[in-house]
């Protein structure tokens, strides 16, 4: 038990950080230092340049950028040839990059001439600068710098390590300490300047050194013990560009702290991060445990005191117990007193409620059922005096949370009014640095972080790696690095961590004077609804969920409804366009016997839209699953068709994520033909502005209009920009994916169309369409043949053709008009032809004829 072990008592700043060199330095505000105007013309994101995308530093740069959401773009100079090392740097006399990395020095330095004066002089017309790191194995060991005033050793081992107490780049990083003893890192560079532009960032000692290459040691230039400089500051002085060398990667965890200040201080604080961190600590399952490892009265008193020293280093701490109230006094007689203990100091602590039994959403029968298990632990909560932070929540084993089960969510709500919850799950659990939050139904879902202590790690022996791996994740390792890059960071706990060897005592307790050692950032811990609200005003932009597939994630598949079923989604969509043919192959692909649609809809008839309409696709999947058959035969294909998806922005990336594999069919018809079938289309369904105006005074229509007018041209033309809308899908699908029917052709001859179409799919069984659909000289296309049997056992035939909304009979498009559309989409039909020559696929008749008669 825990009252019978010695535990180790966390490292104190001193342990670290052994001399103090004077006072503390304000904190650099680097985006005060604007100097010129310039700096505001260029965008706030880095150009990486590097000469291959395996390289560990390069996949270190690339993962921190990505942690902390910088934009960023990867160059990769071993796939670029004839020497073309950079980008465009410019865009409309703005500049794309706020600062520049390069992996190697090596490569920065050997540019041909056209390269780097080009890149030198962007750095000086936009003031932007340049990151390099010195690699070990880099040509130059000891030698001058070519082109300047600048002298490198390589193959160094270093030792008492501190940031300058003189430099402006230190932001995050304090200056007023020194990491003694070894450094990490195998070989390091440092750099000797002869000019006033230099500026050692940071400072260490000489250690032991290796031979480079010639024999030679670097050590036989110093003095025993000499003072060196492992990060230099080029301030702009000799040439006119700020640079800051890096004499090593990332080995040792300062100079993480370190590269983000410096790209900070070269983007002028584009590239900025804010100081403060918000925590928040969650003790799941605060009575959950089996009897043996559970916590007792002197562990409870730990945490009390651990938490009163936490708050001196962390603004507001409160450590946030959440409960499952069938478990109270399930361990020893000893446990049961530390269940005691907890109530007895219930007030020290936040509260949140899991459910009463510690079972999954979606393994009750029905929302009630839900419901009933909370009130239950509402109930506990009252009879113990226990003040619940009723806006917050976690289901137990993430479960219901991410994959959605909408039936928890609106059990929270109405049971508890809750307002944030958080998961580890959304989008996936790994890699950490991609988890982000989303709100579902009025209710926030916070990113969740793990600390390496899980249920089953209770002891430093037993822990997986021993006790130096948790160490080497708390002094800048995993943990700590995940308090440098989230601004809100909570994490998971469980009652075990703090009982038995207590490892979260212990593992935050050090964390935070570690943090409070070694950098400026403010630590500080707010209730849940307060984190939610502050993380949605950072990231606006994640409200809206992205929707994946569980089956294609172990872990999402383990916490999903086993009455769910992957089966329901789609093999394949129509994803139109719109007035192309789309409900005319709709109703042929539905003749099929091995092919099943979705169900109608109430409101969009036979199409969901779904991945198009944001008030459809916040419902969530399981509001789409139910657009499905329950139970589909071996062999059948499901689809749905929902035209708007063609050009809808969002649609492509939310379709990816859900159905990576799908095959998508579109259609396209002559762009200047589905405008004029758009418009009037809108005049049938007694829209004022097309009944108002004419088809010419529409596709005419400036950007003065009033803004009806501008939108019906835009559904009227738009989405016949057809090679910008298929680019779109094609940056997420494969071209083996994706299947062009000919409009013309499925108007004119859809039974060779459907063959081809079914081609495509795969079906097993290839049924003719010839016995199936007969032309309509009325209606103007093939329809439905429906076989009848008489009194008399013989067969008859009737049609049935599509509703009276199609099929309509309407006056020629006015001669304006034409040429006014035949010149508008003279330029987007070229394209499209440019791009299924690309593709290896054929051009419609229409659009060969098109660009032949221009």
């Amino acid at each position: 038990m825990s009252t019978q072990r010695s535990l180790p008592t966390p490292a104190t700043p001193d342990l670290l950080c052994t001399s103090d060199r004077g006072h503390h330095q304000a904190t650099n505000d680097h985006s005060s230092q604007q100097g010129s105007s310039k700096v505001h013309k260029t965008d706030p994101r880095a150009l990486v340049v590097v000469e291959t995308s395996y390289t560990r530093l390069a996949q270190t740069v690339v993962t921190m950028l990505e942690s902390v959401r910088y934009k960023h773009r990867l160059q990769v100079t071993s796939l670029v040839s004839e020497g073309k090392v950079l980008p465009s740097l410019t865009r409309a006399d703005r500049g794309r990059f706020a600062v520049i990395v390069f992996e190697r020095l090596e490569t920065y330095l050997g540019l041909d001439s056209w390269n780097r004066q080009l890149l030198d002089k962007y750095c000086r017309d936009y003031e932007v600068g340049i990151v390099a790191f010195a690699q070990p194995d880099d040509m130059l060991y000891d030698a001058q710098v070519k082109d300047f005033p600048l002298f490198i050793h390589s193959k160094l081992s270093l030792t008492d390590y501190s940031v300058s107490s003189e430099t402006q780049v230190a932001r995050i990083a304090r200056t007023d300490k020194t990491f003694s003893g070894r450094i990490p890192g195998s070989s390091w560079t440092v750099f000797v300047g002869n000019h006033s532009t230099y500026q050692a960032v940071a400072r260490a000692r000489l250690g032991h050194s290796v031979p480079n290459d010639n024999n030679k040691l670097s050590t036989e230039i110093f003095q025993v013990d000499s003072e060196v400089t492992p990060v230099l500051l080029d301030r702009g002085l000799y040439d006119g560009v700020r640079r800051i060398y890096f004499g090593s990667g990332f080995e040792f965890w300062l100079h993480r702290v370190l590269f983000f200040d410096a790209l900070s201080f070269l983007s002028h604080g584009q590239l900025i991060q804010m100081l403060d961190r918000f925590i928040l600590v969650d003790v799941d399952d605060i009575f959950v445990g089996r009897t043996g490892v559970r916590m007792t009265e002197e562990d409870v008193k730990a945490m009390v005191e651990t938490q009163t020293q936490l708050q001196n280093y962390v603004e507001g701490f409160h450590f946030n117990l959440g409960f499952s109230g069938k478990f109270f006094h399930h361990g020893s007689e000893q446990e049961n007193e530390g269940d005691d203990a907890l109530i007895a100091n219930r007030d020290q602590f936040w509260w949140f409620g899991h459910s009463y039994s510690h079972t999954k959403a979606h393994h009750f029968s029905s929302l009630s059922a839900i419901m009933d298990d909370m009130l239950h632990n509402q109930d506990f909560a009252h009879l113990h005096g226990i003040s619940v932070n009723n806006s917050y929540a976690v289901a137990p084993h993430h479960a219901g949370v991410y994959p959605v089960h909408s039936e928890l969510y609106k059990a929270w709500r109405q049971v508890w009014g809750v307002q944030v919850t958080s998961t580890e799950e959304y989008p996936h659990l790994r890699p950490a640095r991609y988890r982000r939050g989303f709100i579902h139904d009025g209710i926030m879902v916070l990113p969740r972080q793990t600390c390496m202590l899980f249920t089953h790690t209770m002891f430093f022996d037993k822990f997986p790696g021993g006790r130096q791996r948790l160490d080497h994740s708390i002094y800048g390792g995993e943990l700590f690095q995940t308090i440098l890059y989230n601004r809100v960071s909570v994490f998971m706990t469980h009652m075990t961590n703090f009982g038995n060897d207590r490892l979260a005592l212990y593992t935050f307790e050090s964390v935070v004077k570690f943090i409070s050692c070694w950098t400026n950032l403010k630590l500080k811990t707010r209730p849940p609804l307060e984190l939610a609200n502050y993380y949605f005003q950072l990231y606006p932009d994640e409200t809206d969920p992205v929707w994946s597939n569980p089956c294609d994630d172990r872990r999402h598949l383990e916490i999903w409804s086993e009455k769910k079923s992957c089966n329901r989604l789609p093999d394949f969509l129509v994803i139109g366009p719109q007035k192309t043919g789309t409900t005319a192959l709709y109703t042929f692909l539905a003749m099929h016997p091995s092919i099943l649609s979705n169900r109608l809809s109430e409101t969009t008839f036979e199409e969901v839209q779904f991945f198009n309409s944001n008030d459809n696709y916040v419902r969530g999947l399981d509001w789409y699953l139910d657009h499905f058959p329950a139970a589909v035969l071996n062999g059948s294909l499901l689809f749905e068709k929902s035209a708007a998806y063609f050009n809808s922005e969002p649609a492509p990336s939310r379709v990816s994520a859900l159905l990576p594999r799908v095959k998508l069919i579109c259609i396209l018809l002559h762009p200047a033909q589905r405008a004029y079938s758009w418009y009037q289309h809108m005049r049938s369904h007694n829209d004022r502005t097309a009944l108002s105006h004419s088809f010419f005074d529409v596709v005419n229509a400036s950007s003065q209009a009033p803004k009806s007018l501008r939108e019906l041209r835009r559904h009227c033309v738009n989405p016949g920009l057809y090679a910008h809308h298929l680019q779109r899908w094609l940056d997420y699908y494969d071209i083996s994916q994706l299947y062009i029917v000919d409009g013309e052709m499925l108007r004119s001859n859809p039974v060779a169309t459907m063959h081809q179409v079914q081609k495509f799919l795969g079906v097993q069984t290839v049924i003719d369409y010839s016995q199936l659909l007969r032309y309509n000289p009325r209606k103007g296309f093939y329809c439905q043949v429906l076989q009848q049997h008489s009194n008399t056992n013989s067969r008859t035939n009737s049609i049935k053709c599509l509703g009276s909304g199609k099929g309509r009979n309407y006056p020629p498009m006015d001669g304006k008009s034409t040429t006014l559309l035949k010149s508008f989409y003279r330029k987007p039909n070229i394209m499209l032809s440019e791009l299924l020559a690309k593709l290896g696929l054929g051009e419609p008749d229409w659009l060969r004829q098109e660009l032949t008669d221009s």
